[in-house]
């Protein structure tokens, strides 16, 4: 009895202490993926010109020009850091406080997040991914019981929309061949992005003074808990700008699913900045 007591004690402590240290299995799989990415990622050179943009609709040039990215370095990949952000997976859910991280590619329309969270104090943790043409997402708890794995042609749509939704926080990736642009008028413009037999499109809004206000499309599939998939309206937004490196940038983006219960806001990060390699 005591042995069985013992052992049983032993594993409670041995679980708590897996919870506790950095590592996890998917974490690691997220920085393995990162730094192949950025070994095979070409170096951007030279400056972002008119000549480069002068192809984009007029609201997507005004952006441009007045948020401070002309006559900058070209880039190709950024980092997104965020102090702040806040998640949560079904409407019937409290917002969560997470920790996450998030890198997106001009050469190819690749992008991972990794979300790192606690639910009831056990550890909640999310890969979001679009390489190669896939796009995946995958949830687990308690580092390796896993919660979703979601991956099929739905998935590859709404993660590749998911990049176009961010294509202009780094300029490079707006003026790729994957995406075309077309003007419906002086605060908006529509965005096409195709990649490997996958399309997405959707609609920019700008203000009159030129800064990103949101992104919204129809092509994102929403799996509720249960399992059930419908398409609905998706919408990024972006508020809060601040000015960093000469470039006016958003420090709030919130992202949301037009669900038949209502608008439901799934991440809102309240302090987040950019760094463009």
């Amino acid at each position: 009895m005591l042995i069985a007591l013992g052992l049983l004690i032993f594993i409670l402590v041995a679980v708590v202490v897996y919870w506790l240290i950095p590592y996890s299995p998917l974490k690691a799989k997220f920085n393995r993926d990162m730094k192949a990415c950025i070994q095979r990622s070409s170096q951007a050179k030279g400056i972002l010109t008119d000549k480069d943009v002068r192809s984009l609709p007029a609201p997507v040039q005004h952006y441009l020009k007045t948020c401070g990215y002309m006559g900058k370095p070209r880039s190709s990949y950024m980092r997104m850091h965020f102090k702040e952000a806040n998640f949560k997976l079904s409407p019937e859910k409290l917002m969560m406080n997470i920790g996450y991280s998030q890198i997106n590619f001009v050469q190819k329309p690749d992008r991972a997040a990794f979300i790192d969270a606690k639910m009831h104090g056990i550890p909640f943790q999310g890969y979001d991914s679009f390489r190669d043409g896939k796009g995946s997402m995958k949830g687990v708890l308690a580092k390796g019981i896993p919660l979703f794995n979601e991956r099929g042609v739905d998935m590859d749509q709404a993660c590749l929309v998911t990049y176009l939704s961010e294509s202009l926080l780094i300029p490079d990736a707006a003026i790729q061949s994957y995406i075309t642009w077309e003007e419906v008028d002086h605060t908006h413009a529509k965005a096409t992005i195709t990649y490997a037999g996958v399309k997405a499109r959707g609609i920019f809004t700008f203000s009159k003074n030129g800064e990103l206000l949101s992104f919204s499309t129809d092509d994102r599939t929403y799996t509720s808990m249960s399992g059930d998939r419908q398409l609905v309206k998706w919408t990024a937004l972006f508020s809060e700008y601040r000015t960093k490196n000469g470039m006016k940038q958003p420090s709030r983006l919130q992202a949301i699913w037009h669900v038949p219960e209502g608008e439901m806001i799934y991440f809102d990060s309240c302090n987040f900045y950019i760094d463009r390699f």
